[in-house]
């Protein structure tokens, strides 16, 4: 196993112990970490963006939509433990760009599936693409932890996720002027064979050309990070099967919070995904899909904004309770956007960005409290629940195909009581001792 002790370039004393609570002062790297955090929250919220014009293209009901977001949220269940055991086998920086080249890959993969004019094809694209952002993030979340002092780590961790929001507010706002923008007039509905596969391609090119020009960011960046890959000294310890990371499961409030993270990313990813469908609605704001892509930079803004604020307010009061109402106020806004009407009711649901801006930084370090030199497994572990977003949507789907939007708030709306819940429980900082390296 491979532990990042210090920022020096100096050689491991062989002899050292790895510290209960390691922590790195290095402002250049949590630089380095803050841009990993706006680059793989920008690209996520894409999928916001890409849905509405793949449900249009490939005239899919809302659940078969969410497929997009079930594609790509499983890679965080297939890939979480082997990233860990990739950090622990090749370090940090190393792992870094391991997963930085395969969002390259899986950028590249939208050419293909482009050309082929194939639905399958373009969730496969995501999967891929997906797998390399979860790698990216199990380094990033416990790396943040780290860099700094153990007692700051809940606002430092909500203060890097507030670049994230930064990167979920800009893409989605530009890919809505260039993607929803370029929707075409022609019913897809109404065309067969060669002529619709030319179609699906000919409006499909334009995703081809945002992703080409995200993967060819994403391979300077891959570059430029290898070339600093000696950065961090790191130091071996005992090596041990990374499924070990599964015994911090039975730590009720490890398990309990990594169970709030499937709930949260499941609810903010549902409600992300409907948000131009609901804005489009004629009794909220009926506006055409373009405009309506546009008003996401309020939901995902909202966190951003929230994301700075509550870096200071998780130094004033207690993480837990600052987690719970926020998750109450959540609630409440879920029940204006679904028993109102006209433009309240939409406010309502881009509001609730302003709701989860503090709630996956402040549960991931509530959870972690307490598990020392295992926060990387535990990280392996947490992103692994991020499936989430892959499970919730399209629950969210099948109840909106079947009930209506309104109707299927209600999926992301249980998801916020059980937050609520952790918030209230985790109030009181942890106590107690170290789990055993």
């Amino acid at each position: 196993m491979l532990q990042e002790l210090s920022p020096s370039p100096r050689a491991a004393d062989p002899s050292a112990g790895v510290s209960e609570n390691p922590h790195i002062d290095a402002p250049d790297l949590r630089a380095f970490v803050i841009a990993l955090f706006f680059i793989f929250g920008g690209i996520t919220s894409l999928n916001d963006v890409v849905i509405p014009k793949l449900k249009s293209l490939f005239t899919l009901s809302y659940a078969d939509a969410m497929l997009v977001q079930s594609a790509f949220f499983a890679a965080y269940f297939f890939v979480s433990l082997p990233a860990a055991a990739i950090v622990r086998r090749i370090g940090y920086m190393r792992t870094a760009v391991v997963g930085l080249v395969l969002m390259m890959g899986g950028c590249l993969l939208f050419v293909p599936a482009s050309l082929h004019g194939v639905f399958v094809e373009f969730l496969v694209a995501l999967f891929v693409l997906a797998a390399g952002i979860t790698i990216v993030q199990v380094v990033a979340n416990p790396l943040i932890s780290m860099l700094g002092k153990p007692a700051t780590a809940h606002s430092r961790l909500t203060f890097a996720q507030a670049f994230n929001s930064l990167g979920t507010t800009v893409f989605p706002y530009v890919g809505s002027a260039v993607i929803l923008g370029s929707i075409g007039n022609v019913n897809p509905s109404v065309l067969s064979g060669d002529a619709l596969t030319a179609f699906r391609t000919r409006e499909t090119h334009i995703i081809v050309l945002t992703y080409l020009a995200l993967a060819t960011a994403l391979g300077v960046i891959a570059a430029v990070v290898w070339q600093r890959r000696h950065r961090l000294q790191e130091m071996k310890v005992a090596d041990e099967s990374i499924l070990r990371a599964f015994g911090l499961l039975a730590r009720p409030r490890f398990a309990f919070g990594t169970a709030c993270i499937f709930l949260y990313v499941g609810a903010e990813v549902a409600i992300g995904s409907i948000i131009v469908n609901f804005l489009m609605q004629g009794d909220v704001f009926g506006l055409p899909a373009r405009d309506a892509g546009e008003h996401l930079i309020y939901y995902w803004g909202g966190a951003m904004v929230g994301r700075f604020v509550g870096s200071w307010l998780l130094r004033v009061y207690s993480p837990g309770k600052v987690l719970a109402c926020a998750a109450a106020a959540a609630i409440s806004l879920i029940l204006v956007a679904s028993l109102g009407h006209g433009p309240v009711s939409g406010w309502a649901l881009l509001g609730i960005g302003l709701c989860n801006s503090i709630m996956f930084p402040t549960v991931f370090t509530l959870a972690c409290e307490g598990i020392g030199a295992r926060t990387h497994e535990g990280s392996g572990i947490i992103c692994i629940a991020i499936v989430g977003g892959a499970v919730v949507p399209l629950l969210l789907g099948y109840l909106a195909d079947s009930a209506g939007l309104r109707v299927s708030l209600l999926v992301p709306a249980a998801c916020y009581l059980t937050i609520m819940t952790f918030g209230i429980y985790a109030r009181k900082p942890w106590q107690g001792q170290l789990p055993a390296v």
